[in-house]
């Protein structure tokens, strides 16, 4: 069988979890990994897997051997690797978001089209089984022409405050997932947004500029409205739960948990937690993602998850943030004009 040779920027976590998936999987074979620093992967599955183990990214990208780059790196980093793959010929994997700037991301995906190389985007929500039978149900006509999308999506605990400092701020963080959510879900584009924040969990997140809890309203180019709402901490564990209510009636996914056994008394009744951390959650979800990927490069196939989806997550993130920081509904299309501006002065 034919497989994907795959080089690997950036061994944190959610590249210790692709690393591992790639490893695993028939279509794609794992060569090279890069990171700032390798000594936390001694003795790790990856260290006795992977031929190349390198803290120079270049190496990946001049290896005539590798036909795909997955860019796990920090964002500051993700649109000089994409460059630079995209400019080597090589096909592309990121992590969201592709950028903080929409002008930094438009510049790094106008390379990658003229590269013509193919370009995913992370957003693994799209490859879970029950969120894709919500969208195919929706598409198919099931319920009708959407009225109202909603999207529930609440961490377990906050991360830590040296991390809320680098990740661009919720929205652009967590948030960005659910605006990717709203689009998929409902095959419509979002117009308007209009945010309520605050700080509910931790005073100190908001002392470095950034909100815990928001509820979201998003108008679309169909008529239909979305609200999304988020918390960094849920007592009960890792909620995600979205919904698309139509003309003809509604369809949902709740959440995943250990069993689906209720047990029902004359006192209550009772339900296991949701699973308690996204690893778990989206554990299928993340083999998937790479596993079409690899599929779309050796059949020539259309990705599910474009740059171009990306993009328009990342718009939405920013138009978020102005919402809330100016206390006012944001019209999408202002974004790009005032991200371009700012990128002017």
């Amino acid at each position: 069988m034919k497989t994907v040779n795959i080089g690997l920027i950036g061994a944190g976590r959610i590249g210790q979890l692709h690393a591992s998936n790639i490893i695993s999987s028939p279509y794609m074979e794992l060569k090279a990994v890069s990171d700032v620093q390798l000594d936390h992967l001694k003795g790790t599955e990856i260290e006795r897997s992977v031929e190349i183990m390198t803290t120079n990214p270049d190496e990946l990208f001049s290896n005539r051997d590798i036909d795909a780059i997955f860019i796990c790196s920090s964002t500051d980093t993700h649109a000089a690797f994409i460059k630079a793959a995209a400019l080597a010929g090589k096909h592309i994997f990121c992590e969201k978001p592709i950028s903080f700037h929409v002008t930094e991301t438009k510049g790094a995906l106008n390379i990658v089209n003229e590269a013509g190389v193919k370009f995913q985007v992370g957003f693994n929500r799209r490859y879970d089984k029950h969120f894709r039978r919500v969208q195919e149900c929706v598409q198919a006509g099931a319920i009708g022409a959407p009225h109202i999308i909603r999207v529930s999506s609440r961490d377990p605990e906050a991360p830590p405050l040296s991390y809320v400092e680098r990740s661009g701020g919720m929205f652009m963080d967590m948030t960005i997932h659910d605006f990717d959510m709203v689009r998929y879900l409902s095959g419509s584009e979002v117009t308007e947004v209009s945010v309520k924040a605050a700080n509910l969990v931790d005073s100190r997140i908001g002392e470095v500029g950034d909100v815990d809890t928001a509820i979201i309203t998003l108008m679309l180019e169909n008529g239909a409205i979305a609200v999304i709402d988020n918390s960094r901490q849920a007592a009960y564990g890792y909620d995600q739960r979205v919904e698309v209510f139509g003309s003809l009636g509604s369809v949902s996914a709740d959440n995943e948990r250990k069993t689906n056994v209720q047990i029902s008394t004359k006192d209550t009744v009772t339900l296991d937690l949701p699973k308690h951390f996204f690893l778990d959650r989206y554990e299928q979800a993340y083999k998937d993602e790479v596993a079409e990927f690899a599929t779309a490069i050796l059949e020539d196939q259309p990705l599910r998850c474009t740059g171009e989806d990306g993009y328009k997550a990342e718009l939405l993130a920013l138009a978020a943030k102005q919402s809330w920081l100016e206390n006012r509904p944001v019209a999408v299309k202002d974004v790009e004009v005032l991200e371009e501006h700012a990128k002017s002065e």
